[in-house]
């Protein structure tokens, strides 16, 4: 269960306001259609999820405690960096024609692989044994993030302050990280 919640809130709180929000937002104001949108993403993340959550746990096997710890901290470190600096912009994919479910679903797919939620869920899987856990966990996690961006569109940053929860969840991401890094290396 530790796998699971926190692999959900991480991903959630990773998520928000992050590149693959806005591009579900994005697509459902070009298409005027949800529900193939909400497929898409929810194909492309559990397939994103347990790419990780499985090579996470392959991890696992090959190294002890504290480097797994460190792993951790440090997942945890870049993703508090790239929420809190400056990122690039979200291709709004304009030129793909594949449709509305072809085009989030191969659009989000790649916009989510090697990103800072993979590697949380990697670094969440690879310190227990219960990878499909972590998997369930990011998936909800990101989908609950991803579907009021697709139902509320552009309402939902004159709704939330977007960029201050994004900021708030980097630094939480930063300070989590240092602490569990220091204690890695038997700082702290």
């Amino acid at each position: 269960m530790d796998a699971f919640l926190t692999s959900l809130f991480a991903l959630l709180i990773a998520e928000i306001g992050d590149r693959p929000q806005i591009l579900c937002a994005v697509l459902v104001i070009r298409y005027g259609r949800a529900a193939p949108i909400i497929w898409g993403l929810g194909l492309a993340t559990l397939l994103n999820c347990l790419i990780s959550a499985i090579g996470g746990s392959m991890v696992n096997q090959w190294i002890s405690e504290d480097p797994l710890q460190l792993f951790y901290a440090l997942s945890l470190l870049f993703a508090g960096v790239g929420m809190v600096a400056w990122r690039r912009s979200v291709d709004l994919l304009e030129k793909w024609t594949l449709g509305p479910f072809w085009t989030s679903f191969l659009g989000i797919f790649i916009l989510q692989f090697g990103d800072k939620g993979q590697f949380i869920l990697a670094a969440t899987s690879a310190r227990t044994d219960a990878w499909a856990f972590a998997a369930s966990g990011g998936w909800i996690g990101i989908m609950l993030a991803c579907i009021p961006a697709v139902i509320f569109q552009e309402k939902l940053v004159q709704m939330l302050p977007m960029k201050a929860l994004r900021y708030t969840g980097g630094v939480l991401f930063l300070i989590i990280g240092t602490i569990l890094a220091l204690s890695a290396w038997g700082i702290f």
